[in-house]
């Protein structure tokens, strides 16, 4: 996952603006989930469950051609979406190349193009500069295997002290995530990995954080839930389901962080419904059930707000093949998130895999590198990131969706009082009924209701 990691270019520091996030109360309410949060918990969620948004990479919309820029600017304003972005890589430099040297001119960047389209920003504290893990000062290796290197335990201190510094650099973020999917924690020896370095890392910044202000919001760990095959053996875990078997090891990270974090104001997890071997299984729209039971098992063992930091459910996507057609790309994408909010979720971040220039398949937006007049343009997934996102914001109360015939292989439905969303999983048309309403579907539509 997270697979482009490359530097981006400086640019000029504008000045900051301060926004106050609103949060809204949480009450998820399903009827096959869990009875709804105590006080304690509500107020928990209330502050730390952020909605539906998007993460950005190497190449976003904060650069290119002006037009374009303004167009999706304009486009994630309306509605304002929640926006994370990592402090070095994924289209940022390294924030501090020499001890006490700092360089956040990319970041600035960023973070000034999320305050201009009014959305929430979310940093991802990870990666760390070469020198916190024995590279020259002042010189940053670029290659991901370097900067997929985490700081070595004699730097954790000097880790937190950056992240110290980029919250009060950036005093209107209030959502931090701690690293990103364990990177550098592989012990190769034991061949587990080596979750008690991370939580010693994750809970000296989660202290300098609340240090600063605190009303931060920190989480972690940020796992990604791998799983294999039904066939596979080794390493398999009870966790399972037609999808396969997560990780063993995977859920033991998460048990060791959970017992001896130092706090967390959310959980924070990734993953892909296929398999490790990139496997579909049954098919892809019964492989993101994957999402709804993962979630529950976390949510079994904590009762913070549940985040997806990355979601991906098209196998080699990320690696820019282009399998599917765009409505089944929609309706899978669509089913996987219907699944996350039943297994619990309350955030989800869509991982935009923006390209230079051409086709670019999953993406939010055509390039703003485009100079044609079509760079900038919101492509069907933000459509549909956006409606989600307005449609089933935190704080929503699901209700039961009548469907007929009831074979949920045919179709995937989530509701409230207002808005149904209906999925067809079928290649072919179909005929069904949900409520009181009658709807010739489309092989792979989407279909957004208005609830009588």
């Amino acid at each position: 996952m997270a697979k482009t990691i490359v530097r981006a270019g400086a640019r000029r520091w504008r000045a900051v603006t301060l926004i106050t996030t609103i949060a809204v109360a949480l009450v998820l309410v399903l009827s096959h989930c869990a009875a709804p949060a105590d006080n304690d918990e509500r107020v928990s969620q209330n502050r730390s469950s952020l909605g539906w948004g998007l993460t950005h990479t190497q190449y976003s919309a904060d650069d290119g051609d002006p037009a374009a820029v303004a167009t999706v600017r304009e486009a994630l304003s309306d509605p304002p979406l929640p926006q994370l972005q990592h402090v070095m890589g994924w289209g940022a430099d390294s924030p501090e190349p020499s001890p006490g040297r700092y360089d956040f001119a990319a970041l600035d960047d960023r973070m000034d193009f999320i305050r201009r389209t009014g959305g929430t920003p979310v940093i991802t504290l990870c990666c760390a500069p070469d020198w916190m893990k024995g590279g020259e000062p002042g010189r940053t290796d670029w290659s991901r295997r370097s900067l997929e290197t985490a700081p070595s335990p004699d730097h954790y201190d000097d880790f937190a002290a950056l992240a110290a510094t980029i919250a009060e650099r950036y005093p209107d973020v209030r959502h931090f995530i701690v690293w990103n999917e364990f990177k550098g924690f592989f012990d190769e020896t034991r061949k587990r990995w080596n979750y008690e370095g991370y939580t010693q890392l994750y809970n000296r910044v989660f202290r300098a954080l609340k240090k600063v202000n605190d009303e931060n919001q920190v989480g972690g760990p940020y796992l990604n839930m791998d799983s294999f095959g039904p066939g596979r053996t080794t390493y398999a875990s009870g966790l399972k389901g037609p999808w396969g078997s997560v990780d063993q090891r995977v859920l033991d990270a998460f048990a060791y962080w959970n017992t001896h974090k130092a706090g967390a104001d959310f959980i924070v997890i990734d993953g892909s419904s296929y398999t490790h071997d990139d496997e579909a299984l049954p098919d892809p729209f019964q492989a993101v059930d994957k999402f709804t039971t993962v979630g529950r098992w976390v949510r079994a063992r904590t009762s913070q707000p549940l985040w997806w930091a990355e979601y991906y459910v098209e196998p080699g996507a990320e690696n820019g093949r282009d399998r599917w057609s765009e409505p089944l790309r929609s309706a899978v994408q669509a089913a996987g998130m219907i699944a996350m909010v039943r297994g619990g979720a309350t955030t989800g971040f869509y991982w935009n895999p923006q390209n230079r220039s051409g086709a670019c398949p999953g993406c939010l937006w055509r390039s703003t590198e485009i100079t044609d007049g079509t760079g900038g343009e919101p492509q069907p997934m933000l459509d549909l990131v956006r409606r989600f996102d307005k449609e089933f914001p935190p704080g929503t109360v699901y209700r039961a969706v009548d469907v007929a015939p009831s074979d949920t292989s045919d179709v995937r439905v989530l509701g409230d009082d207002e808005t149904t969303l209906v999925v067809s999983t079928r290649e072919r048309p179909q005929r069904v009924r949900v409520d009181d309403q009658i709807l010739e579907l489309d092989a792979h539509q989407v279909v957004w209701l208005t609830r009588s």
